[in-house]
């Protein structure tokens, strides 16, 4: 096994782990955990895959992927109603699978022969389209409409190992970094609220000021 493909394995195993987690939040069954778990941990591969024309999808191809969902699920399954704030914990392990998957889906769209700014959009799929599937199955507010840097940390992690590839650095460096680089920015705005600047928008025009304006005539 290799470096990458161990990293694969852990960011899905650590994905599942927060698909689990909101499960037990849902007080689902097991099948449900493992369900949620599954999804969350190979939704966002599954959509790279697809969007990269990479088919079968990784999980077809190789079975392991759902069967280490699955031990995710049940290890949460037992455990979880030790844990005082699981969210709290399922913020900070989206953290670091985000930190990974930034940097697994950008080396795969490489390693397919895609340009780098493919890889670097592919990175930001995996690494965010398997946490939003699972917010939108347990009825929970997404990650992604958090004020806190979220995508911007996908596509640092990304944009890291893309560029040190483009340098010819070796490969395993280059992931560290890329991945280090996501969950330190994920990571501070968990810890300080970094955030960037919101959209502020101006008020809309009422009715009567249409008509002044000739936009609205009146009837």
């Amino acid at each position: 096994m290799t470096f990458i493909d161990f990293l694969d394995y852990a960011g899905v195993f650590v994905f599942a782990a927060t698909g689990a987690l909101a499960a037990s939040r849902c007080r689902l069954d097991i099948i449900g955990f493992i369900f949620l778990a599954n999804m969350t941990g190979v939704g966002g591969g599954t959509v790279r895959d697809l969007v990269l024309g990479n088919t079968p999808v990784n999980w077809v191809r190789e079975p392991l992927y759902l069967l280490i969902g699955t031990c995710a699920a049940i290890l949460v399954y037992f455990t979880a109603h030790r844990v005082e704030s699981r969210y709290r914990i399922l913020l900070w392990l989206d953290a670091i699978g985000m930190a990974m998957f930034s940097v697994m889906g950008a080396e795969k769209a490489l390693q397919l022969g895609f340009n780098a700014w493919v890889a670097i959009v592919a990175g930001v799929f995996t690494a965010t389209l398997g946490g939003v599937m699972r917010d939108i199955m347990s009825g929970q507010p997404s990650v992604l409409m958090r004020r806190e840097i979220y995508i911007s940390a996908a596509l640092a992690g990304a944009g890291t190992f893309v560029a040190l590839e483009a340098l010819k650095v070796p490969t395993t460096i280059s992931v560290i970094a890329g991945t280090a680089i996501a969950f330190s920015i994920r990571g501070g705005a968990l810890q300080y609220g970094w955030m960037l600047p919101a959209h502020k928008a101006r008020r809309g025009r009422t009715e009567e000021e249409l008509k002044r304006d000739g936009i609205v005539r009146d009837e």
